[in-house]
């Protein structure tokens, strides 16, 4: 539709119909400021509603953030536009004013959102750098926590714990007499529910209701973290042991920190390459024209052209036809089909994303089973481990990275069917179909969940042995199922250790983004910029301090999961003898009770 700039808002009802119709100076003198420049009041009625010159009917309305609404208000009950209850919609019919009230509802929906996004721009705008600096704050605790935890594993695997739980505790005492403050004032008690959606999200935190939901969860938190801590006490020592070892092949093969960011730039290029096929294929499509007329009309429904539809012979045949925008789309086979390429443009994305991501894995643990499997440590390792290992992936096991990407493509694929199809159905009240779709979702993010373990452990046999995906696939998961115990105390336990590592960096970095950016730090009050929301910085500075951390500990991941399969495939192929000599470290074979006979540790 066709939209102008006017110095005021209409303040009446009527129609153009009726003001071309009334000869009036006056009337007509009123409606034009509501069409556009070039618009000639000799010009005929239907050919200035024809070519959008006029609005066809304005109605009484008020400024809203720069636009003009409709004036609803309720009097007694009962919905008035002015002081009317019914309108004339330009074609001899009075419509009810309700019929605008949906709309005008909408439409100060997106006004509302427009306006936050502003403001959030606006935070943006004037934070930025202090964002950047806290990245870099997070990158650099990151990079210090790795290089102590290859000197000081143990140390730093206690005094991380014991940190967790202090910046948990901290949580639950600021929540605390956060709510204990609000319940002096008066009108802190209103519930949530009945406060609804706010675009000013700081009303939220003057609420009894909002801090106490925080401290309970924090509570949880804490709680769950010191009963898993006291059942798993006895194997946190394995777990440290696992971590030096880890440690000690992550500082012999340094690049592997790096290897993220090779991993990040490729996912950029997938990414980039899905949005620009995407949107070539939505921007593809051809405005199609159709005529419409009221009365009966040979040429109503074909499709027509608007710039040279009025001097046509469809106007001098059917005087009320216009030739109005029917959808966007196209009658060719191409663009029936286009809904069928952009799901496999989806699938493509996916499988390409899958298949950085296994190259990443094979990669890293190519590389660290190369300093596993090193009798003599560091002196028989290659002398790039990450770069041989990343040819060596390259040349031989792309095949196989390919595959396993394929299969967990797939499953994606289908899971994004399925939430399509759960979308479509929100409306339906076909209940039976609702719970089949609940269960097939459940079934495959579980079948997705499964896969990704497989496929990591595959990637490393891989790398190890330089077998196909399947032979990989299977010896990976029967090698698994025979050390079960093993996986889910020491593997798991070292995952956990490794989580808490990530929530100390995210929770100390997010903890003095708060103080910052909220005017708490004395020394920096007058520094800090003025923000609409505090929290979009603090926000914003969390999740890139969990990606920056997740970055890091995802090498760190990686390394012990790969350790940990060649120790499990140590014990088994080897029994310490002259001819099968163990390769694990000392510190292992100590905490073990295992020897190789005859021969000195390396």
């Amino acid at each position: 539709p066709t939209q102008i700039c006017v110095s005021k808002c209409p303040d009446r009802y009527q129609t153009y119909l009726t003001a071309y119709s009334s000869r009036s100076p006056a009337e007509m003198d009123y409606y034009r400021q509501f069409c556009v420049p070039e618009f000639n009041p000799q010009k005929p009625s239907l050919e200035v509603l024809k070519d959008r010159e006029c609005p066809a009917m304005i109605i009484p309305s008020t400024p809203l953030a720069r636009r003009c609404l409709p004036a609803i208000r309720a009097k007694k009950g009962v919905i008035m536009v002015g002081n009317e209850t019914t309108y004339d919609d330009g074609r001899g019919r009075r419509r009810n004013v309700t019929e605008l009230l949906e709309g005008a509802k909408k439409a100060n929906v997106v006004l509302e959102t427009r306006q936050l996004a502003m403001k959030i721009f606006e935070d943006y705008t004037v934070s930025w750098y202090w964002i950047i600096i806290g990245l870099v704050i997070a990158m650099v605790v990151s990079l210090i926590f790795i290089v102590l935890l290859r000197y000081l594993a143990g140390i730093m695997v206690w005094v991380m714990i014991v940190m967790v739980i202090l910046v948990l505790g901290y949580g639950i005492f600021h929540c605390y007499m956060e709510y204990s403050k609000l319940r002096e004032e008066a009108g802190s008690d209103i519930p949530v529910t009945d406060l609804g959606f706010q675009t000013d999200l700081r009303v939220y935190l003057h609420l009894q209701q909002t801090w106490l939901a925080f401290l309970i969860i924090l509570c949880i938190l804490e709680v769950v973290i010191i009963l898993l801590l006291i059942f798993l006490r006895k194997r946190i020592f394995i777990a440290i042991a696992l971590i030096k070892e880890a440690s000690r092949a992550v500082g012999h093969v340094m690049t592997s920190l790096l290897y993220p960011l090779c991993t990040f730039f490729l996912l950029c290029l997938c990414i980039a390459y899905w949005a620009s096929t995407a949107v070539f294929l939505s921007t593809s499509s051809e405005a199609v024209y159709k005529v419409f007329n009221d009365s009966a009309c040979q040429f109503s429904g074909q499709t027509c052209n608007p710039e040279t539809f009025n001097t046509s012979n469809v106007t001098k045949l059917c005087p009320d036809a216009q030739c109005l925008f029917a959808f966007y789309g196209g009658e060719t086979a191409y663009h029936k089909y286009l809904i069928v390429l952009q799901f496999f443009n989806v699938f493509m994305f996916f499988w390409l994303a899958n298949f950085v991501i296994a190259l990443g894995q094979v990669t890293l643990a190519g590389a660290f089973a190369s300093y596993y499997w090193a009798f003599k440590k560091p002196d028989d390792m290659p002398a790039f481990p990450l770069f041989s290992a990343f040819g060596r992936a390259l040349r031989y096991h792309t095949g196989s990275l390919a595959f396993g990407s394929l299969v967990l493509a797939v499953v994606q694929v289908i899971r994004v069917v399925l939430e399509y199809l759960d979308h479509r159905l929100k409306a339906a009240d076909n209940t039976f179909a609702k719970f089949l779709l609940s269960c097939l979702k459940c079934c495959f993010w579980c079948l997705e969940k499964f896969i990704k373990f497989l496929n990591r452990n595959a990637y490393i046999m891989i790398a190890i042995y330089g077998n196909n995906f399947c032979t990989s696939a299977r010896n990976a998961f029967f090698l698994l199922m025979r050390n079960i115990i093993r996986v889910a105390v020491l593997d798991k336990v070292t995952d956990f250790l490794l989580f808490l590592g990530k929530l100390l960096i995210v929770g100390s970095v997010g903890i003095l983004a708060f103080f910052f950016f909220t005017h708490r730090i004395k020394l920096v009050q007058d520094t800090a910029p003025p923000l609409n929301y505090y929290w979009v910085p603090i926000l914003t500075v969390i999740v890139g301090s969990y990606l920056i951390a997740h970055g890091f500990f995802s090498v760190y991941g990686m390394c012990v999961d790969t350790l940990f399969l060649c120790f499990l495939e140590d014990l088994e192929r080897n029994d310490g003898s002259a001819e099968k000599p163990y390769f694990m470290s000392p510190d292992l074979k100590k905490l073990l009770k295992k020897t190789n006979k005859g021969q000195p540790d390396a």
